[in-house]
C-alpha cells in the first residue's frame, strides 16, 4: 500500500494516537518498535489544540515529528459517542464540545477540509455509526445517511485536490448497516458503487458479541474489491486480529495495547498476564519469556508489578512499550506466515496457545 509518506506492508496494525500522541510513547520509541504508521483523530485534534495550531507545523507530521504515514478518523464515532448534545441532520452533525461545551458543526465537506489541513495520508469520511443494539429502521436511517455523506465527501475531496495533480491523500469509504445482514450487504454495495481508494468496515466493536462481529465480515468481505485495502475499524484483541486476517482484512487499529498497559496488563505469547495481581509479587521472570523487547530483556514481573502498584509512571510505560512491541511483531509474524504460505497453520497454533492460555 503506497502513501505520500512511504509504502506499507499489509496486513498492519496502527498504534492509536488519538490526541496526536500514542499514550506513554514518543515518536522515536514508536520508530524503534517498528511501527509503520500511526492513527490520529480529527475530532480530538480539531478541538484541541485546534487547526490553527496544527497548521503552524504544516500538519500532524511536523507537529508529532513523525515522517511515516498517518491515518485520521473523521471523528464521526466520537461525535456520536462522546457528546451528549448533538443534532443529526442530512446536512451533517451539530454538536457541543466535550471539553468546553462550545458548539461546532461537522459536514461531509468540512471533515474533508479538516483532514486536508491535518495532512494525513489516509482519511475517513463522515459516517453515522448506529449503536448496538438498534432497531432495523434506525439502522436504515444511519446507512442511508452514511451513503449520502460518502458521495458528498468524495465530491468535496475531488474539489480540494483538483489543482494538486494526483491526490496525496487516500480516501476510504465506510460500510455500515449495524447487526443486520441485509443492511450490511446493501451498504457494501452502495459504498463500493460510489468508488473509493480503500474500504473500511465500521460500526463494529460497539458492544455486539464477537461472533456477530465476524458474521459481519462473512457478509461483506466477499463483496469487497480484492485490489483495495480493507480496514476493520477499532479491532481489537490479538486473537481477533489473527482471525480477521484469515477473513482477508488488511488494516487494524485499537487502543487496547496502551489501555491495557496502563491498567497493569500485558499481552504475551501465552495469553494475557495481569501483572498487577498478587501471584507476580515474587515472580523474577520477564513479562514474556519469548519476547525480545528491552523491557522483557531487563526487568522482572515482580519489579514491574511494584511500579504499577505504587502508581509509578515507569511501570505504565514499560507495559505499554511491551504491548506495542507484541502487537507490531505479531503483525510481522502474520506477514511472514502469509509470505511462506503457512498462515492457516500459524493461525491454528496461535489461537490454540493464546485462547487456551491460563492467565492471572
Amino acid at each position: 500500500m503506497k502513501t505520500a509518506h512511504g509504502a506499507l506492508q499489509t496486513p498492519f496494525f496502527m498504534p492509536v494516537g488519538t490526541n496526536a500522541t500514542v499514550k506513554c510513547l514518543s515518536s522515536e520509541e514508536l520508530k524503534e518498535l517498528g511501527a509503520q504508521l500511526l492513527l490520529s483523530n480529527a475530532y480530538h485534534v480539531y478541538l484541541r489544540p485546534g487547526l490553527e495550531i496544527v497548521d503552524l507545523f504544516g500538519g500532524l507530521h511536523g507537529m508529532m515529528n513523525w515522517d511515516k504515514p498517518i491515518l485520521t478518523d473523521s471523528g464521526g464515532y466520537q461525535v456520536f459517542s462522546l457528546t451528549k448534545f448533538r443534532k443529526i441532520t442530512d446536512e451533517g452533525v451539530t454538536f457541543q464540545s466535550h471539553i468546553d461545551g462550545s458548539t461546532h458543526v461537522f459536514t461531509p465537506k468540512t471533515v474533508m477540509e479538516i483532514q486536508k489541513i491535518l495532512g494525513s495520508d489516509m482519511i475517513m469520511p463522515l459516517d453515522e455509526c448506529a449503536p448496538y443494539p438498534c432497531g432495523h429502521k434506525q439502522a436504515v436511517e444511519a446507512l442511508e445517511r452514511t451513503t449520502r455523506w460518502a458521495k458528498e465527501a468524495k465530491e468535496a475531496f475531488a474539489l480540494l485536490h483538483k489543482d494538486a495533480g494526483a491526490p496525496e491523500q487516500i480516501l476510504f469509504g465506510i460500510i455500515q448497516g449495524a447487526a443486520y445482514e441485509d443492511l450490511r450487504r446493501r451498504s457494501a454495495e452502495e459504498i463500493i458503487n460510489v468508488g473509493f481508494d480503500a474500504y473500511a468496515v465500521g460500526g463494529v466493536s460497539v458492544g455486539e458479541p464477537v461472533d456477530l462481529m465476524f458474521a459481519t465480515l462473512d457478509w461483506v468481505m466477499p463483496l469487497m474489491p480484492e485490489d483495495r485495502p480493507r480496514y476493520l475499524m477499532g479491532i481489537g484483541m490479538p486473537d481477533q486480529i489473527v482471525r480477521a486476517v484469515g477473513e482477508g482484512v488488511d488494516m487494524f487499529d485499537t487502543c487496547i495495547p496502551t489501555r491495557y498497559g496502563r491498567n497493569g496488563t500485558a499481552f504475551t505469547s501465552q495469553g494475557k498476564v495481569v501483572i498487577r495481581n498478587a501471584p507476580y509479587a515474587k515472580d523474577m521472570g520477564p513479562v514474556d519469556p519469548a519476547c525480545s523487547c528491552f523491557v522483557c530483556q531487563n526487568y522482572t514481573r515482580s519489579y514491574i508489578r511494584h511500579l504499577v502498584r505504587t502508581g509509578e509512571i515507569l511501570g505504565l510505560r514499560f507495559l505499554t512499550y511491551h504491548n506495542m512491541y507484541f502487537y507490531i511483531y505479531l503483525m510481522q509474524d502474520i506477514r511472514r506466515a502469509i509470505d511462506e504460505d503457512t498462515f492457516p497453520a500459524f493461525k491454528k497454533e496461535f489461537l490454540r496457545k493464546y485462547e487456551g492460555a491460563v492467565t492471572c
